[in-house]
């Protein structure tokens, strides 16, 4: 297994260097790659592993469509809980807490951070865009971010209010033992600035949205 994900590394380390090559000037942006496969036998997930070879992140579901995502580190450590709306008019929509959180016990920010909605209406706008992310401790309705492209071709990109880049989602095309990567291994680039583990949480959101 370990052997496999170090393989799996290595072409986003050659990556990572390319796009260093191309623009020296400036800082290196985070490459991780995605796994869409939990390391327990008995789960979902994913496995997000870094250029090189070491697991940073991970998702264990026991089912096929939960109310809740826990993003934990490579050593287990919750640090960002998910939770799909209980209320009937937010169709598709999650809250972003910090740290984990149930029905009895409190999440570590006793508020969510950001919620993030699934765009439904697409014949108004922006037929490109998959979701909106606002803040909950915002007065303003303007979105923080928005991302656009289309999940299932692993081709997303994420926009802050600017409308600057700050993560996107790739294809990983390469070839392993003559097996292709398909769509269940992907590339999740995250520039400077940008936190790498809420952009995972965006990808665990849209694969939830999207799949």
């Amino acid at each position: 297994m370990f052997v496999f994900l170090k393989s799996l590394s290595r072409p986003a380390h050659e990556e990572e260097e390319h796009r260093g090559e191309r623009s020296a000037s400036t800082e290196p942006c985070t490459s991780l790659t995605v796994w869409r496969k939990s390391l327990l036998m008995s789960c979902n997930g994913f496995t997000v592993i870094d250029c090189h070879g070491d697991v940073v992140y991970r998702v264990d579901n026991y089912t096929g469509r939960p109310k809740e995502l826990v993003l934990m580190d490579g050593s287990g450590r919750s640090i960002l809980a998910m939770r799909r709306s209980k209320n009937i008019g937010l169709l598709d929509t999650w809250f972003v807490y910090g740290g984990e959180v149930d029905d009895h016990r409190t999440t570590s920010t006793k508020e969510p951070i950001l919620y993030v909605k699934k765009c439904i209406n697409i014949l108004h706008g922006n037929p490109n865009v998959l979701v909106y992310v606002y803040r909950c401790r915002s007065s303003e309705k303007r979105y923080a971010y928005v991302i656009e492209g289309s999940y299932s071709h692993r081709s997303c990109r994420v926009f802050d209010e600017t409308k600057r880049v700050v993560a996107e989602i790739k294809r990983k095309d390469a070839i392993i033992g003559g097996v292709s990567f398909g769509a269940e291994v992907f590339m999740l680039i995250v520039e400077t600035g940008f936190d790498p583990g809420f952009a995972m949480a965006l990808v665990l959101l849209l694969d939830q949205m999207f799949s």
